[in-house]
């Protein structure tokens, strides 16, 4: 991937991602996060890593944010009204910000890349990802679903004791 196409795909992913946060509407936060997951999978097929796109796609893109706007519309969440914040609020995160910048660009300036080493055999094959996933991982796997499982009950309880 070329550098240019690299900082015009980052370029978008801040500004999808800032949408998010930003939006007063949840809805419309919710559609800016399925189009920052979407940038975020064509960096990885900028990266020649196919598979991470595809799952990015399919498990983020498809089924969280799916779930997400379940829950809105379950809870039937409004606009919500903002306050603008005090000066001192403002300013910290000013300089939370270019603090942040500093340090990313002093960063990147000392970064240096050297040789790169040579890919194993079998380096990204997707069997032996199943394999992984599905032995070693396995625990992590179900408890993850079962965690996104409550989190469903959890919201249509909450949804149906405010009818």
């Amino acid at each position: 991937m070329s550098t240019v196409a690299f900082l015009v795909l980052a370029l978008l992913v801040v500004a999808a991602a800032l949408t998010v946060v930003v939006h007063p509407n949840p809805v419309h936060g919710a559609c800016a996060l399925v189009a920052t997951l979407f940038l975020l999978a064509l960096l990885f097929v900028g990266l020649e890593a196919p598979l991470v796109a595809v799952l990015q796609v399919i498990v983020y893109a498809g089924a969280i944010v799916v779930l997400f706007l379940f829950v809105i519309m379950l809870l039937n969440l409004q606009v919500e009204v903002r306050a603008m914040a005090g000066v001192v609020p403002v300013a910290v995160a000013v300089v939370g910000v270019v603090g942040l910048a500093a340090g990313v660009m002093t960063t990147v300036r000392r970064t240096t890349t050297g040789p790169q080493a040579a890919v194993v055999a079998g380096w990204g094959d997707t069997r032996v990802l199943a394999e992984r996933l599905f032995t070693v991982h396995l625990l992590s796997f179900e408890l993850t679903s079962i965690l996104l499982l409550v989190a469903i009950v959890g919201a249509v309880a909450l949804g149906r004791r405010g009818s």
